[in-house]
């Protein structure tokens, strides 16, 4: 157990055993027999260990091992291997905490829901229209109506699905994955990322959980799923009444307002304005050109959409914390604080603290 969470503690941190080894002021070879499991550390090293990795030295004999299954990652070509490492590192560590603290509550309190699809959804789907038909019906379904969904993590949360944000620098290489621990759907964002991008992954992997194993063989699942989270995130209907039906020219403006009052970006937006037909593949064509000279295609203009977080964790830490199936040590190990910092959000000495899980 220990050997394992070192290797893991050390990629997640982008070391290699001679950067770890320098900081602890011990051997690679040492770091190396750590971590096959031939010897262990002194308690003294143990300390070093857990400080130059920047976590608690609970970590290393934590209980709690999570596996999680069916990883899919939306990532870019070029992502590397040792970002994937730290990104794995760092979701696992949250992942375990989340279960331990799961386990602590009794079996007559559920915490979270228990994630389920309705029964109505179709079967099978031959479509990009039947698909966007069950993205309104999955509004409708959960009472969202047709206006913005103005918090996708709540409301994704509110549904059973457990999502897990990473603070690691991906320079904009990652956007998320997806994944389960055992029937308990994941999503990971990552908070580098704007609001827009945040809220179109989660809508995205939403549409994974939604259309695996409905959709005709001559559909490609990755396509449909941007189908779906783009009329998820931003109905057909509701574009037509801000539109129109159907337009020669749109103004930039117009994509930038809708933008920020329905969360998803401006490309996004261009992107179902041609899928919706308010407007030609030609407009479509030449307003793309136009985004590729401004450079809006890399970054939009204004100020970015704000990104998302979560609260639950912390907010079912507390709840654990107030009915006393924990005390305030654990507390601060499930959260990943130390107890000092811990005790001085509790007791609301440091208001506006960090809300990380």
């Amino acid at each position: 157990m220990f050997s394992e969470r070192l290797g893991r503690a050390r990629k997640a941190a982008g070391l290699s055993m001679k950067d770890l080894a320098e900081r602890v002021g011990i051997s690679a070879n040492a770091v190396k027999k750590y971590e096959h499991g031939t010897a262990m550390p002194s308690s003294g090293n143990l300390l070093k260990l857990a400080k130059a990795l920047n976590v608690r030295t609970e970590y290393f004999f934590r209980p709690a091992k999570v596996l999680i299954e069916g990883i899919e990652y939306r990532k870019r070509a070029s992502t590397s291997q040792k970002l994937l490492d730290r990104i794995n590192g760092d979701v696992l560590d949250q992942a375990e905490r989340w279960q331990e603290l799961l386990n602590i509550y009794p079996d007559s309190v559920e915490p979270i829901p228990k994630f389920t699809l309705p029964s109505e959804l179709p079967t099978l789907i031959s479509s990009a229209h039947e698909v966007e038909a069950v993205a309104v019906q999955m509004r409708q379904l959960w009472d969202l109506g047709l206006n913005p969904i103005h918090d996708m993590i709540d409301t994704l949360e509110a549904k059973g699905v457990m999502i897990i944000t990473t603070s690691v620098e991906t320079d904009k290489k990652f956007d998320g994955l997806a994944g389960r621990i055992g029937n308990t759907p994941v999503v990971v964002i990552s908070t580098s990322q704007s609001g827009d991008r945040q809220r179109f992954t989660l809508a995205h992997e939403l549409g994974h959980l939604v259309l695996r194993n409905r959709l005709a063989d001559n559909l490609d699942e990755e396509k449909m799923c941007n189908v779906f989270a783009g009329e998820f995130l931003l109905p057909k209907q509701s574009l037509m009444e801000h539109l129109g039906k159907q337009r020669s020219n749109l103004e930039p403006r117009e994509l930038f307002m809708l933008k920020h009052e329905y969360g998803i970006s401006m490309i996004a937006i261009l992107y179902r304005a041609g899928q919706c037909r308010i407007i030609s593949e030609a407009t479509q064509r030449n307003m793309f050109m136009q985004f590729s000279k401004k450079g809006w295609r890399t970054q939009e203009p204004g100020t970015p959409y704000p990104a998302e977080t979560t609260y639950l964790l912390k907010q079912l830490v507390y709840r654990a914390l107030g009915e006393q199936y924990i005390g305030e040590s654990k507390a601060a190990e499930l959260l990943g604080m130390s107890v000092s910092s811990f005790h001085k959000e509790r007791k609301l000495e440091v208001i506006g603290a960090s809300n990380s899980n």
